[in-house]
């Protein structure tokens, strides 16, 4: 495998265009093959769509001196990833190229280790959103033309409308071009389609943290929702951590699952919701809290429950009375797995006591109250209070 940039094969090591020239097979995408002139092996395009064709093809070409073309490091955010998987890491080696990334910090004299990193490249913009904050440098990887613009717009929906924008195109190559603007007032056309945008976030912007306690008020709700300091104790009782499955059963506005990828963007999760407008409603606050890979499931508990794939962390938020919703949610969590529950009525406070009595855990009343005027006074108002039960499946 072969990492190429927009300097073709002049930018190679020797090592790089050595495999290239053995190749008796060349796969790779329509700009990347007509950066080799006149070689002499079979050039073939990838096929579209390309995964579930990778066996057919590699098996097509068995016994032949394959190589495969990647732009820039095929290992940083680039198809060598795919193919060790779909072909085992040792049938393959891999030749990288200095990446659009590592090159783009050059331009720019930004430390690398320092710059966060995001793909909008078959994955949604909106994922962005969970990523901006006050001073933050990134650099996009944009799908095509129209990438800089519609970086620019979400910036400017998030409040960054000040953020520097830097468009840096066909880099490394003959015609690289670069050229700047203020998110806000954006105004340049499209360019060309292999381009990275840099981003240097407003430092003045107000930003949303990525730990667990978004106001309330950041989400679209109808009054099922965690509220702010109980769904903070619940995340830090669920504890996020990489590649993780979070079910959220009665997930309501989804505020858990949400906060749970904010705060780790290596966890997956699913929100199971039977109410098809607050199942809806999960999607838009997911895609305006930058998190649109979250998967809503729109089903009763527990019989939407029983095809899903095995979490390792399980959230009930509402619905806890519900026939059989505990065990289906105990039965189907990994060994090892955390089963976190609320409670705020009398018979689902009853119904966590008795599975605590019978399977440990923590058993946790939580109670929040807030300043409210009280004439010309200030007084407290108590909010429902929370039992929680925190439980580990041996």
């Amino acid at each position: 495998m072969v990492g190429i940039g927009a300097d073709g094969l002049a930018g190679l090591a020797k090592a790089a265009r050595d495999a290239v020239a053995a190749a008796e097979v060349v796969l790779g995408g329509r700009r990347q093959l007509a950066l080799l002139g006149d070689h002499p092996g079979r050039l073939v395009e990838w096929p579209s769509p390309m995964l579930p064709a990778l066996p057919g093809l590699f098996e097509r070409f068995s016994g032949a001196r394959v190589c495969a073309l990647a732009s820039g490091d095929p290992m940083f955010y680039g198809l060598g990833a795919t193919l060790a998987r779909v072909l085992g890491p040792d049938r393959i080696e891999v030749h990288p190229h200095p990446s659009s990334l590592s090159l783009a910090c050059a331009r720019l004299r930004w430390a690398q280790q320092d710059v966060a990193v995001l793909s909008a490249v078959g994955r949604p913009l909106d994922r962005l959103r969970a990523r901006l904050a006050p001073g933050r440098r990134l650099l996009v990887l944009v799908p095509d033309a129209s990438g800089p613009a519609s970086v620019a717009r979400l910036l400017a929906e998030e409040g960054y409308e000040a953020s520097e924008l830097t468009v840096l195109e066909q880099l490394g190559g003959p015609e690289e071009r670069i050229y700047a603007g203020k998110a806000g007032a954006w105004a340049h056309a499209p360019g060309d389609a292999l381009a990275v945008v840099a981003v240097h976030c407003d430092a003045e912007a107000a930003g949303r943290s990525p730990l667990p306690g978004l106001p309330d008020e950041a989400f679209e709700h109808d009054g099922q929702l965690t509220k702010r300091e109980i769904r903070a104790l619940t995340l830090a009782n669920l504890a996020p951590l990489p590649d993780r499955l979070l079910w959220d059963v009665g997930a309501g506005a989804g505020s858990v699952a949400i906060e749970w990828l904010r705060a780790q963007p290596a966890g997956r999760a699913i929100a199971v919701e039977r109410d098809p407008e607050r199942a809806d409603r999960i999607g838009r606050n997911a895609a305006r809290l930058g998190v649109p890979e979250l998967r809503v499931v729109r089903a009763s508990a527990p019989e939407g429950l029983r095809d899903l794939e095995q979490p390792d962390v399980v959230f009930v938020g509402g619905g806890v009375t519900g026939p059989g919703v505990l065990e289906t949610c105990w039965a189907a969590l990994r060994p090892g797995g955390r089963l976190v529950a609320n409670a705020v009525t009398v018979q689902s406070e009853a119904l966590l006591g008795a599975w605590h009595a019978d399977r440990g855990g923590s058993l946790t009343r939580l109670s929040v109250q807030r300043a409210v005027p009280v004439g010309r006074f200030t007084g407290w108002r108590p909010a429902l209070p929370v039992t929680q039960w925190v439980a580990d499946k041996p």
